[in-house]
């Protein structure tokens, strides 16, 4: 933990200890700072100081050491208590924070002994990129590295680069996440072009979306590959709190806003199934970021988020002193199956200082019926280069009625004992060196490859996510016109409809892993790998030692222990 500074908007500041950077908030008292018309030399006299504070700042922390004890704790975000695989204890587990151009190093210590779930995991940074030097430190289970053992630690070290904006860690092993291993990453950057345009944004204005079970993944996973019914969740949870029907009345979540202020709130949907809809009765939010990357402020009442997607949105605190239901109703199954789920329980609690402390008077609504963000509508504040394509790749998805399994192209995604990269680094290059269920897709050096999934009458549009790297979207669902000018970029993209289709380069060697973040239809094979110049990733990867460990040690497990 640090010293660090919190401001108000005529700098006075106070002491306080949080994870998030000191560099950070420096810079965010730089930036409040320069939106005032300064006229004192003693104003000049602070900035010069700060800055100087604040290069020293980033210097002394290049390196930001995290570590993760991944353990069982009994928890009750909805009121029911279970078993839970979490990080440090706690759900969501505890925030990330890091500042743009330092390099992550995460431990996670494996410390889960219920045996009624998995016991081996693995770390997903969702969002971050990875390079061809640092592909091993990807994580993905059997593509790029094997899981840590039980009793067994590993150090992720990823060098963050010039990325910044909002991210996810999560357990990447099977369907782990459903039992709790989820939190938030933030990588602050402290010229953000978009620091005009709100007053605060910290630790109090991340919002993490789930769906959540009442029972663990391994019997939700049995009873999925005995029906081919993905399971219903029981309950939909804002910042780690949510209610069902029949269940106690926990207390819902608050976000806390001085009238007057704006505020960027950091959204993510952690969910492995559920979409949600995001709206604040009374308010507008203005879109400012999507998956990582900066756009231009859009201004809407609404917005759908799909498993994996994350938003920045400014929430100008413009309303009378009040409470306000922030809404985040969802979908993700027939309720049908599941009777303690109720979508209007998915909310949490705006309150305005000076508000009475109590629910808001307003009724339980699902928001507002118009006014929803159209994705198409979205454009990169800094727009990229728009490269036509040297290959077309057409992937149709197809279920298998009854069963858990979904083939696209038809082949079932089905994972290797020895991961993908290993036998890469082995001589492996060419298709036919891969087994067909491991869909491996080889791609050829710095091309440009376009990814068409075509129309389809599925009632589940679902959350295409590619490792590693991110894409241009050149048709989004949500519209049905090619934007070939001033595509955003992303990450996560939901595939259905009237069809999707995005772009991305080969200039970064590696198995890069793209799969459904509906974590049941990606266990079900719904994933493949994008390989792409094999061959220099021959030359160029040279894993650690302790990533050369983690595969004998994983294969030398019992089965109950993996």
């Amino acid at each position: 933990m640090s010293v660090e500074f919190s401001y108000t908007a005529n700098l006075q500041w106070t002491s306080t200890t949080e994870s998030t950077p000191t560099i950070a908030r420096i810079a965010h008292l730089l930036s409040v700072a320069q939106r005032i018309n300064v006229r004192f030399f003693t104003s000049a006299l602070f900035f010069s100081l700060f800055k100087v504070a604040f290069s020293a700042a980033i210097e002394t922390r290049a390196v930001n050491a995290v570590t993760i004890d991944v353990v069982n704790a009994q928890l009750a975000p909805d009121g029911f208590e279970r078993s839970t695989v979490v990080a440090n204890g706690q759900f969501p587990g505890p925030a990330i924070t890091a500042f743009k151009g330092q390099t992550l190093e995460v431990t996670v210590n494996n410390k889960l002994t219920d045996a009624s779930m998995r016991r081996s995991t693995a770390l997903n940074l969702d969002g971050i990129f990875f390079h061809t030097d640092n592909v091993y430190e990807e994580a993905e289970p059997f593509v790029n590295a094997c899981p840590i053992a039980p009793e067994s630690s590993y150090t992720y070290t990823v060098p963050l680069g010039s990325q910044a904006g909002t991210f996810w860690y999560h357990s990447e092993l099977s369907v782990q996440y459903v039992d709790g291993f989820r939190g938030p990453l933030i990588i602050y950057d402290p010229e953000d072009p978009h620091n005009s345009l709100y007053d605060v944004d910290d630790k109090s204005t991340i919002v993490e979306l789930a769906d959540w079970w009442q029972n663990s993944s391994l019997p939700l996973m049995a009873g999925y590959e005995a029906t081919g019914i993905v399971p219903v969740s029981d309950t939909g949870l804002v910042n780690g709190a949510g209610r069902f029907n029949g269940g106690p009345e926990v207390p819902w979540s608050i976000i806390n806003v001085v009238q007057g202020k704006r505020y960027r709130l950091r959204i993510i949907n952690e969910s492995a199934r559920n979409v949600f809809t995001v709206s604040i009765d009374n308010h507008n939010l203005t879109i400012i970021e999507a998956d990582g990357e900066l756009t231009e402020p859009l201004t809407v009442q609404k917005f759908e988020m799909f498993a994996g997607q994350r938003y920045s949105a400014v929430l100008n605190a413009d309303q009378p002193v009040d409470n306000y239901w922030f809404n985040a109703p969802f979908v993700g199954g027939s309720p049908a199956r599941n009777p303690h789920q109720n979508t209007t329980l998915s909310r949490a609690i705006i309150r305005y200082a000076g508000a009475p402390i109590a629910d808001p008077t307003a009724l339980m609504t699902s928001g507002p019926a118009d006014g929803a963000l159209i994705e198409a509508d979205l454009r990169p504040l800094v727009p990229t280069p728009v490269s036509e394509p040297d290959m077309t790749l057409n992937l149709d998805f197809e279920v298998v009625a009854g069963k858990a399994i979904w083939n696209i192209n038809n082949v079932s995604f089905l994972p290797e004992k020895v991961p993908t990269l290993e036998r890469v680094l082995g001589g492996a290059f060419q298709p036919g060196d891969f087994n067909a269920t491991e869909n491996v897709i080889v791609l050829p050096a710095n091309a440009t490859i376009d990814v068409v999934f075509p129309p389809t009458e599925d009632d589940d549009a679902h959350p295409l996510h590619l490792h590693g790297m991110n894409f241009q979207v050149i048709k989004s669902m949500s519209s049905p016109v090619n934007n070939t000018v001033n595509p955003i970029r992303r990450d996560t993209i939901a595939v259905g409809g009237s069809g999707t289709t995005i772009r991305f380069s080969t200039n970064n060697p590696g198995p890069w892993f793209f799969h459904c973040h509906i974590y049941w239809h990606k266990q079900a094979g719904l994933a493949t790998v994008m390989l792409a110049d094999p061959v220099t990733v021959q030359t160029a990867v040279h894993p650690s030692k302790a990533w050369e460990a983690l595969c004998p040690a994983y294969n030398a497990l019992p089965e109950e222990l993996q």
